[in-house]
């Protein structure tokens, strides 16, 4: 099969290649991939490089998300079928996504409705799952909170914002520029003392890391919290709480996602969709790319 491949962390090169077809493990399923999603900065993740116990596992293909149809099941797999259309998150430590067949412990895969478009699904589950996860997991968010949610215009803030509007929650965004979502309440532009203006908030959903993260401790309530991604934060907020975490595959929570897009509650980003020949210049791409395997 045709795939995308990294051999070498130093000199990190996207290849279309030739790979043998791939092992279906236990409780794994093999997905026809027909598209996928990846995050730029995987390229720097140690798990793009090496398996769990450390070991080099090069040329390993990229990309986690993914959309497809179930093509086999693996020994003592249940829950899904042949010819099921699927979509989630593959695992950080085996081969990914941005291939003609990928496979993935089936536990990481949710049904994917008829309705859903193979090309918006393969945009939600690393966006969905992580504004889910820090939201509800462990922010806790309820009705009448107010969240303040930074790069509400990328792919994570933008689902994040969408999810707290529908909890019932007062959304400020902030980044650049407006994206004039309808799930912000106010936006606030990073520029000067902007910031410090928002006044105290229940949750701050901190997708940026660095100095906007650590100015925005002082706005979290006693009692709030605040959630980052990038990595983990380097002061604690006064009577509140600081949370890292790195997100993780949940087929309850990727049914959840998948029901309010289907109502229109919540809309993933994509900005552009690349056919897989094509990969190597999406990981430079500005927005959100989505690689469409089978058009």
């Amino acid at each position: 099969m045709r795939a995308i491949t990294v051999q070498d962390r130093d000199a990190v090169e996207l290849t279309l290649t030739d790979v043998p077809y791939p092992h279906s493990a236990e409780n794994d399923v093999i997905v026809e991939v027909q598209a996928a999603g990846f995050t730029r900065g995987e390229l720097t993740w140690p798990g793009t490089w090496t398996d769990r116990a450390g070991r080099d596992r090069t040329p390993s293909i990229p990309g986690h998300e993914v959309s497809g149809v179930v093509a086999e099941l693996g020994y003592g797999t249940t829950g899904l079928t042949v010819g099921q259309r699927v979509f989630g998150l593959t695992d950080w430590t085996r081969d990914g996504s941005l291939a003609e067949f990928v496979a993935v412990e089936a536990r990481n895969l949710a049904p994917l409705p008829a309705d859903i478009d193979h090309i918006t699904a393969a945009a939600l589950p690393i966006s969905g799952l992580t504004a889910w996860q820090a939201l509800f997991d462990h922010a806790h968010l309820e009705a009448g909170q107010t969240v303040l949610i930074h790069g509400v215009g990328g792919a994570v803030g933008s689902v994040a914002a969408q999810l707290a509007h529908e909890a019932g929650a007062y959304v400020i965004g902030t980044g650049r520029t407006n994206p004039q979502s309808a799930a912000v309440d106010q936006f606030v532009t990073l520029e000067g003392d902007n910031l410090e203006q928002v006044g105290q908030v229940d949750v701050v959903l901190d997708v940026l890391g660095g100095e906007i993260r650590d100015r925005s401790t002082a706005l979290v309530r006693p009692g709030g919290t605040l959630v980052t991604i990038p990595d983990p934060p380097t002061i604690q907020p006064q009577g509140a709480r600081a949370v890292f975490f790195v997100v993780e595959p949940n087929r309850a929570q990727l049914t959840q996602l998948a029901d309010r897009l289907r109502h229109g509650i919540v809309k993933p980003l994509v900005t552009k969709v690349r056919p897989l020949t094509e990969s190597a210049e999406a990981f430079t791409d500005r927005g959100r790319t989505i690689i469409h395997l089978k058009p």
